[in-house]
């Protein structure tokens, strides 16, 4: 395979990357809509779509600007093409949270609205980070180089950590996991949180992996978008650790 892997359609070739990105937000859609209809969704239609443009918008915000921070070394040349094509998506992930808390609040949605989202989030990243996967070094997703034994040539010549495939493997197993907890009897939202705090946990130990750009403290905009969600999930993290130790719980008590 070389990469960056293409395809040719009328004479011309082609990333696959565009293509695959575009197939995961329909595949996404459709998949929320076909487990929307057999949901008791407390939230009516309309609210529903207000909420979504939400996401939308608050992921195009986010995505844009923590990925422009992952390349602190080139603001300076920084240009509107620049912003639009660049795109992260746990910037992308970040800003939709936030879009969506500021819309519930603007139109009065007390109710937690994530859950239904988090299979479609799963399906569609693994489909977009195959995408990212075939465009080698070309897409700054790649990893270090490496002498691991998954290590491997993706377009420069050097054995490097295949993160993308590292991301699809853990949304797999992410997706197992939410199967398997489908029936129990959680409060509304905590599927969602648990979501949240799970990709983010990956992608902040993961990005030791790539040869990313300090912001500060010496941690990429991805470490410190993942601990924005940390800080904002403490609650919920302090009672997810509670229950898996309860006594740590029982300590804090006293």
């Amino acid at each position: 395979m070389t990469f960056p892997v293409q395809f040719e359609f009328a004479g011309q070739y082609y990333h696959w990357h565009f293509l695959l990105e575009t197939l995961a937000f329909i595949v996404g859609v459709r998949l929320y809509y076909f487990l929307r209809k057999g949901a008791n969704d407390p939230i009516s239609d309309e609210n529903r779509l207000w909420i979504m443009l939400g996401a939308m918008l608050g992921a195009l915000v986010g995505s844009r600007i923590f990925a422009v921070l992952e390349d602190v070394a080139n603001l300076d040349q920084l240009n509107f093409l620049m912003l639009y094509a660049s795109k992260t998506i746990a910037g992308g992930l970040l800003g939709g949270l936030f879009g969506v808390e500021l819309v519930k609040k603007i139109i009065g949605v007390n109710v937690a609205s994530g859950d239904i989202y988090v299979l479609p989030i799963l399906v569609a990243l693994i489909i977009g980070r195959f995408g990212c996967f075939l465009m080698g070094v070309a897409e700054p997703t790649f990893g270090k180089a490496t002498d691991f034994i998954f290590g491997m040539d993706l377009g420069d010549g050097k054995m490097r950590h295949p993160v993308m495939l590292y991301e699809i493997f853990f949304a797999i197993c992410l997706i197992v996991f939410f199967q398997s907890i489908r029936l129990k009897n959680l409060p509304n939202g905590d599927r969602f949180k648990l979501f949240m705090l799970l990709y983010f946990l990956y992608r902040f130990l993961i990005e030791f992996l790539k040869p990313y750009q300090s912001l500060f403290l010496n941690l990429s905009s991805i470490h410190w978008a993942a601990l924005i969600i940390f800080i904002y999930y403490y609650k919920f993290l302090w009672r997810l650790i509670s229950y898996l130790f309860p006594s740590a719980g029982k300590a804090n008590s006293l």
